[in-house]
């Protein structure tokens, strides 16, 4: 059964949503001119997970993200044009600058981390759960994953290890079909993730990750599960992305017009809107706010200052004298 939602709260998911996508798009474009550094890794088409998952959680519920995780960082209320600044490469972002694209955090608001190791995440959240298994307030870790990432062994071993110790860890996967260029029908072996996720003994739910509304009522259940102490919970989501593993993939694995195809069929803004929960005019202004925001933090990533070569040995190594 769907879970009444107010507009008021339709209203921050869908800004949400539409801040990801216009933030995406337009780094799509930006990357173009050569001002960005390094591999870039967009997340079009898979908001709706992102968003449905972290409008449930507080600053003090913990997540980890992935390479693909600009659109977890902004669900999760990391300050948008400090992560562009930071994407830029300037002084103004939320890592001075130092770690671009794969490695934004921001703790003040619960997120650990982008991570440009595949499956890195899942150990890490399972360290944060157990944090927050012993301070008993009721928090939970999530861990982001792709379908690639299931196949690491440092994955299976961190869901083993929550089942074990009964910690509060929600791993969500995001199946959009790849593993960076191989399809998930080949490389998983099973073909069912959510199920070799159920076998370790936890609460799993498959849902469509293209459904605000799915993906919400799906987590709202695992979330009661993990803070009520029943142990850790998979979610796997099915989603796509509409653009290549990184930018500058020329995508010769996908099927003619197959993002074509995606765009019209399974965009999560498109199936929100849809839905007739809340006008479209309401959306509309919405739309045009957000692009306003993104203008803005383009212009002022561009006019930040580069980090100084007197910061280059700053918060490199944490001292813990």
């Amino acid at each position: 059964m769907a879970i009444q939602q107010s507009e008021d709260q339709l209203l921050r998911a869908y800004r949400q949503m539409k801040t990801i996508r216009e933030f995406e798009e337009r780094l799509h474009k930006e990357i173009m001119t050569g001002e960005i550094a390094g591999f870039t890794h967009l997340y079009s088409g898979q908001e709706a997970v992102a968003v449905g998952v972290c409008e449930h959680l507080d600053e003090k519920d913990l997540i980890v993200s992935t390479h693909r995780g600009h659109g977890h960082c902004i669900a999760k209320g990391c300050d948008v044009k400090a992560m562009m600044a930071e994407i830029y490469g300037r002084a103004t972002g939320l890592g001075k600058g130092k770690g671009g694209s794969m490695h934004i955090a921001d703790f003040d608001k619960g997120m650990l981390g982008a991570n440009g190791i595949v499956g890195a995440g899942g150990p890490l959240a399972v360290g944060a759960a157990l944090s927050a298994k012993l301070d008993g307030e009721g928090r939970v870790a999530i861990s982001f994953g792709g379908d690639g990432s299931v196949n690491q062994g440092a994955v299976l071993e961190a869901m083993n290890m929550a089942v074990v110790i009964n910690a509060p860890a929600i791993f969500v996967i995001e199946n959009n079909g790849y593993s960076e260029h191989t399809g998930a029908d080949y490389a998983v072996g099973s073909k069912d993730i959510a199920a070799r996720s159920e076998a370790f003994g936890m609460k799993t739910i498959k849902a469509d990750g293209c459904d605000y509304f799915a993906v919400y009522d799906a987590m709202a259940e695992l979330l009661d599960h993990a803070r009520a102490g029943k142990g850790p919970c998979t979610a796997e989501f099915m989603t796509t992305r509409f653009f290549g593993h990184f930018e500058g993939d020329p995508q010769k694995y996908r099927a003619k017009d197959e993002v074509k195809r995606h765009r019209e069929e399974m965009d999560c803004l498109k199936n929100f809107r849809a839905v007739g929960a809340v006008s479209d005019d309401k959306l509309d202004a919405i739309d045009a706010e957000v692009l306003a925001l993104i203008d803005e933090a383009v212009e002022e990533a561009r006019a930040a200052p580069m980090p100084g070569p007197e910061e280059i040995t700053t918060d490199v190594y944490i001292s813990y004298q």
